[in-house]
């Protein structure tokens, strides 16, 4: 590494995540690197046996076809002060980011008791389909417990802050809910928070669980699910993207601390930038080349690089005749005016 250290670098210290097919950061990449695509095909039987109808079954528009998250709902709950009756009203989506943030921090080589400075929490997370799909189908369990305590539990407002709280983290702790963009949106956040010395070191990351992972999904035309359950992103078979379930956590700091402090660097973040493209699309959920293209420069130039220099690039990908085309003609006019 130089030993000129720009003060507006952020270093990846720490890491956790799992995720379909790999429930560890190794088990992924290894999967990466092989081409496994992590999807199950799901059987007629498993599908019958999990309450889907006989007649979905029958209708070519149905998906056999799943991105299943191993183990999530499994919760040590007495290790994170939980009762278990508690652990069972809580929305997978939160203990599963509280789990995670403490291996991230265990990744990097700290507890919460080991470090001196102030530890921020960014993160978000997708609808919580547990409470829709679980609780809310069991009265009884819900009469058992206050209103507020199923709030609490279940609400998307308590995901960082649960975390702060059972990890003894006086950093600022912030939700950050921006749909497919949450996870890289709190990683910008936390960066401008550290170096803004509002924290000395953050957690920043997502989780989203689909309680009926289990279950296949219903194709219809002109959606963004692909019709045979593959996402061929950037190939010119691409027809859709398929949802699945993960969390991802990573631990920050400001690069000169660091070094400083003889921390493991996996990478260094030298720039980030967010924005929006306002109605300059064609729907709500349309990405625009506009918008993408100034985001990326913007980037670029916060982090004072040449695009002639990257070697790899990693996109959103969603597999979709409309998404690919618009990601790579903003990464080539973003590229080209530099």
């Amino acid at each position: 590494m130089s030993e000129y250290v720009d003060e507006t670098e952020i270093a990846i210290v720490g890491m956790a995540g799992s995720f379909p097919g790999a429930n560890t950061l190794a088990t992924f990449w290894e999967n990466l690197c092989a081409g496994v695509e992590s999807i199950d095909q799901l059987s007629d039987d498993d599908l019958l046996a999990r309450g889907v109808a006989p007649a979905a079954l029958h209708d070519p528009r149905y998906v056999k076809a799943a991105a299943m998250l191993a183990g999530f709902e499994e919760f040590d709950a007495n290790f994170f002060g939980m009762t278990r009756r508690e652990a069972e009203i809580t929305d997978p989506q939160q203990r599963l980011f509280l789990e995670y943030a403490w291996q991230a921090l265990e990744h990097a080589g700290y507890t919460p008791g080991t470090f001196a400075g102030q530890i921020g929490v960014y993160g978000g997370g997708s609808t919580n389909t547990y409470l829709l799909f679980n609780l809310m189908s069991r009265p009884e369990l819900l009469q058992a417990f206050d209103p507020v305590q199923i709030d609490i539990n279940n609400a998307g407002d308590h995901l960082t802050t649960r975390v702060s709280y059972k990890l003894n983290l006086r950093g600022p702790s912030h939700l950050i809910q921006s749909a497919c963009s949450t996870s890289l949106v709190a990683v910008h956040v936390a960066c401008q928070a550290l170096l803004n010395y509002e924290c000395d070191m953050a957690l920043a990351g997502g989780v989203s669980v689909n309680a009926q992972q289990r279950l296949g999904y219903t194709y219809l035309d002109g959606g963004i699910v692909s019709p045979d359950g593959h996402c061929r992103a950037f190939d010119a078979g691409a027809q859709g993207t398929i949802f699945g379930s993960g969390v991802g956590i990573v631990v920050l700091k400001r690069l000169a601390d660091a070094l400083e402090d003889g921390d493991t660097i996996h990478a260094v973040i030298r720039g980030s930038a967010i924005n929006n493209d306002g109605a300059l699309k064609v729907g709500y959920t349309a990405p625009s080349v506009e918008g993408q293209a100034e985001v990326i420069s913007e980037a670029l130039s916060f982090a004072n690089l040449d695009p002639t220099s990257l070697q790899y690039v990693e996109a959103h990908g969603t597999g979709t005749a409309l998404g690919d085309p618009i990601e790579i003609q903003a990464l080539s006019k973003a590229f080209r005016a530099k």
